[in-house]
Parts: structure tokens; C-alpha cells; sequence
């Protein structure tokens, strides 16, 4: 299990990585931040980007925030920072 801190722009042109420093990943969401939209969206996207199950991925905090917390398990961090 690992964790990410996130910070997510959302209603952006397309889904995208923008940048992954200091230990931090900065993402742009295309859908809107009403009702989790764009929480929902993040998960997808983090799940096709790391090759897993959308089930594996879970906001720990932050669900109302740009700023979030966010565990992956299967994965370690060693194997996260690679594929990012």
C-alpha cells in the first residue's frame, strides 16, 4: 500500500498529468467538482494510469478540497513513481 498527495484542477480541457514534484502530483480533471464528479473522474484516471483496479484506489481526505490524500494498494511507492 502507498499513498499520493494530489492536487487537482478540475472542469480542465482533458484529463492530464501536469507535473509530479516535491512529492506531490498536480492532475488536470475535465469534469466539473459537483456531486464527486470530478473525485470519480480522478480515481478512473489514476486507475487507467497505474494499470489497476479503480477499487484499489481510495480518498482518504480531501474530498471536498483540491488538495488530496489518496491511498493505492497493490502497488508500492517505488512502483507508483515509476509510472507516473
Amino acid at each position: 500500500m502507498a499513498s499520493i498527495t494530489v492536487r487537482i484542477n478540475p472542469n480542465a480541457d482533458r484529463n492530464e498529468i501536469v507535473s509530479y514534484k516535491n512529492g506531490i502530483l498536480r492532475i488536470n480533471i475535465s469534469a466539473s467538482p459537483v456531486k464527486g464528479k470530478a473525485n470519480k473522474m480522478l480515481v478512473v484516471f489514476l486507475s487507467q494510469i497505474l494499470a489497476i483496479s479503480k477499487d484499489n484506489i481510495r480518498i482518504i481526505s480531501g474530498h471536498a478540497s483540491r488538495n488530496k490524500h489518496i491511498v493505492v494498494d497493490g502497488l508500492n511507492q517505488a512502483a507508483i513513481t515509476k509510472l507516473l
